[in-house]
């Protein structure tokens, strides 16, 4: 009885009414302040390459709880400090509603949330929890822009890693992009086996286990460090395995039950691994791999969340809060702004170009989640042609970015040889240079020149960062964040030098800039 006793007085001690109260309150304004921002982060966690993101909320709470005893020992302090984190999160809530940015409004909440815990909880109680806090940040996926750069890149290594090892193995297998040539067969390295899904897990995993290996920080930096280079090695190990095998069993090695299994085996095998380095480390100096001792002896005064609705710090949180909940739903930052003209009505005929005009497949436009588009294949009288690609988004809302032809083109197999930017001189009643950026692109003995750039409210923008930055200030500043992204790519032949394509993609340039003013907001 008196243990049931014990516990029951610590729970009093820790959570009275007046905390309850307090908490539900930071709750609801919370929710309502983020409600959108954490719903679309669920939502995210359906993806197979964030389905770990469920498990994180209970492990975090498992990782608090285990410090429960250490948390009861400390006394809470009120501290003004966490103002400066509260504060910053705010910033960073208008930084991401203004940008369209989720992730922004991910460590928007996570800011406030620390900020909250540091005035209500003082400054040694925030450090006994600091590891939770600091995984909790795991949960938050990419941003699109960033994952798809990060996903290209990872099956353009996985592939050619793949095709070396089935080289090893004595198989004849030749790679263009993520497409794989077995001879008998192609195989093509989707999405699926981008190595994402094992390498965040698998991070995430190196990071649990050095959190509970009691060792020195250089090897806990090991361990993690360590999980990049295997889950790169692992996920090449099962491509290299399915060309392998497809010679054998045929299809059904790269679908369906094998397929599944091969990851999940793959994942357990790095496991595997991951203890043994543990293993290995544990032998230097005599380390020990042992769960940290969360039964501490209890002492000092139980100390929860401050009780009087009348703190200064909880009066001027909940202000900061109901203010920015009025404002954010009281204001339309994103006003959606038509184009001119549809695109269908977008000219087969500039000045010595003739076009045909083609069309994406349902699912590609439904992916890309465009307002308007255009794909044109214009032809010159000597034969040479251009193709001309235009997209317009009404509104690039939080959580989606135009998709740019620099994370598309290499995973098709095409290499860069030359990428940068280049300024095309304007007709002359506009006048000055418009900047582009250029790629010069080969593929099985295919040459291709491109040229592609991002009209955004009157300018023209090259990269997703000014992206980002301008959708921002335009939000803020004209209540708008529609843009477009223009592509045009001629083929270099072969009796032709690469000057003369460049001059054919300029001329073309210079001829369709005029035309595309006509369609596209200012």
């Amino acid at each position: 009885m008196s243990l049931i006793g014990n516990i029951n007085l610590k729970v009093i001690g820790i959570v009275k009414p007046t905390s309850l109260a307090k908490i539900a309150l930071y709750g609801l304004l919370l929710i309502g302040v983020y409600y959108s921002s954490l719903a679309y982060m669920i939502s995210q966690w359906e993806r197979e390459d964030y389905s770990y993101c469920y498990l994180i909320p209970f492990i975090v709470l498992y990782l608090i709880w285990e410090k429960r005893n250490q948390l009861a020992s400390l006394p809470s302090v009120s501290s003004w400090k966490g103002l400066i984190p509260f504060i910053l999160g705010i910033v960073f809530f208008w930084l991401g509603e203004l940008g369209g940015e989720y992730f922004t409004l991910y460590i928007s909440f996570w800011l406030v949330m620390v900020g909250i815990c540091w005035m209500h909880l003082g400054w040694e109680k925030l450090k006994t929890i600091a590891f939770p806090l600091l995984f909790s940040l795991t949960m938050f996926p990419f941003p699109n822009f960033l994952h798809n750069k990060i996903s290209v890149n990872l099956k353009l290594i996985s592939s050619q890693l793949g095709v070396a090892m089935m080289q090893l193995y004595g198989m004849s297998a030749y790679r263009e992009g993520n497409v794989i040539d077995l001879g008998f067969t192609q195989l093509q390295v989707v999405d699926a086996c981008n190595g994402l899904r094992y390498l965040f897990p698998l991070i995430i995993l190196g990071i649990l286990l050095a959190y509970f290996f009691r060792a020195a920080f250089w090897k806990k930096a090991i361990l993690v460090i360590s999980t990049l280079p295997l889950s790169i090695i692992t996920n090449s190990l099962r491509i290299a395995l399915t060309g392998i095998l497809y010679e054998v069993w045929g299809t059904k090695v790269a679908e369906g039950f094998f397929h599944g299994f091969s990851g999940w085996f793959i994942f357990m095998f790095s496991l595997g691994v991951l203890l043994l380095e543990m293993w290995i480390l544990k032998k230097v100096q005599g380390s020990r791999f042992k769960v940290q001792d969360s039964k501490q002896q209890e002492r000092g005064r139980v100390g929860g969340i401050q009780n009087s609705f009348f703190l200064p710090q909880f009066v001027v949180t909940v202000i900061l809060l109901g203010a920015t909940l009025a404002l954010s739903q009281g204001i339309e930052f994103r006003e959606k702004i038509p184009i001119k003209k549809s695109f269908d009505r977008f000219p087969l005929k500039v000045g010595e170009w003739s076009g045909n005009r083609q069309t994406m497949e349902q699912k590609f436009i439904d992916a890309l989640d465009l307002s308007d588009y255009a794909i044109i294949e214009y032809q010159n009288s000597t034969g040479k042609s251009v193709n001309f690609y235009v997209a317009y988004y009404e509104s690039q809302r939080k959580g989606e970015s135009i998709h740019s032809p620099a994370t598309c083109l290499p995973g098709g197999g095409w290499i860069f040889k030359q990428a940068g930017a280049v300024g095309i001189p304007l007709p002359a009643n506009d006048g000055g240079f418009m900047k582009v950026n250029r790629a010069f692109m080969q593929k099985s003995g295919y040459k291709q020149l491109s040229y592609y750039w991002f009209p955004q409210r009157g300018r023209i923008l090259t990269n997703a960062y000014q992206l980002k930055i301008f959708a921002f200030w335009d939000a803020l500043t004209r209540q708008r964040t529609d843009g477009a992204m223009v592509r045009v790519i001629t083929s270099v032949h072969v009796l032709e030098d690469l000057e003369e394509a460049e001059k054919r993609l300029q001329g073309f340039t210079r001829e369709i800039v005029p035309v595309l003013g006509e369609f596209l907001p200012d």
